[in-house]
């Protein structure tokens, strides 16, 4: 198994509160329990080490709406192993990685208020905008020596003005006071350029897929 893929869901599962995962040969499962996101299949192999044979093995043996299969490898080898019953996220995501150093962060612009948070292993960061309402958001889950990133948010109106950078900066402080020394996250492509420019480099594609049959015709 890929050690920043395992990284990812150990962190994940304590961010979204979501089941211990469950080691399988090919990667794990994690129990979820939300409407239309049951349960999620995570491949643990990346790149050209994720074989169609495994895709194609897991996702035949899923029947049950709202499972969703995570894959490390590009969406456009993905999708041809996948058959009618899949839908598959047109927006590839993107595994990344960054070393964590100690550092100062930030402090929020002038009439912003910056709030951060901790509970149940997860520290949440939120930025309020001068008229109260929600400028910008992120949380993180340490897990030891690594920490993940996870749910990270800015508003339309409050983008380009550092929020991003704000939020990211005070969530790897607070990992790195914990203990952590790497960051892992799944980033989107909207996401990539932000943390890109804060030293996080993209290791693996991701295609996210989810157990959605077409309704059966009824006569």
């Amino acid at each position: 198994m890929d050690g920043t893929v395992q990284a990812w869901v150990n962190g994940w599962v304590v961010s979204r509160g979501a089941a211990p995962p469950t080691p399988e040969p090919w990667g794990w499962t994690i129990d979820v329990g939300m409407h239309g996101h049951v349960t999620r299949h995570v491949l643990g192999a990346t790149g050209d080490g994720l074989d169609e044979t495994t895709v194609r093995k897991v996702a035949g043996a899923v029947t049950g709406h709202g499972v969703w299969l995570k894959a490390f490898r590009d969406p456009t080898a993905v999708c041809r192993w996948l058959d009618e019953n899949w839908w598959i996220d047109p927006e590839p995501g993107y595994l990344m990685t960054t070393p964590l150093t100690a550092g100062s962060a930030p402090a929020a612009p002038e009439g912003y208020r910056l709030r951060s948070w901790s509970r149940g292993g997860v520290t949440r960061v939120m930025v309020a905008a001068p008229d109260g309402s929600l400028a910008a958001r992120g949380q993180i889950a340490p897990t030891g020596e690594t920490a993940v990133v996870d749910q990270i948010e800015t508003a339309p109106e409050h983008r380009r003005k550092g929020m991003g950078s704000l939020v990211m900066r005070t969530l790897q402080d607070v990992a790195v006071r914990q203990g952590a020394r790497t960051g892992v996250l799944a980033g989107t492509p909207a996401g990539r350029g932000l943390y890109e420019a804060l030293g996080w480099t993209a290791v693996a594609p991701l295609t996210s897929a989810k157990y959605a049959p077409p309704a059966t015709a009824r006569g």
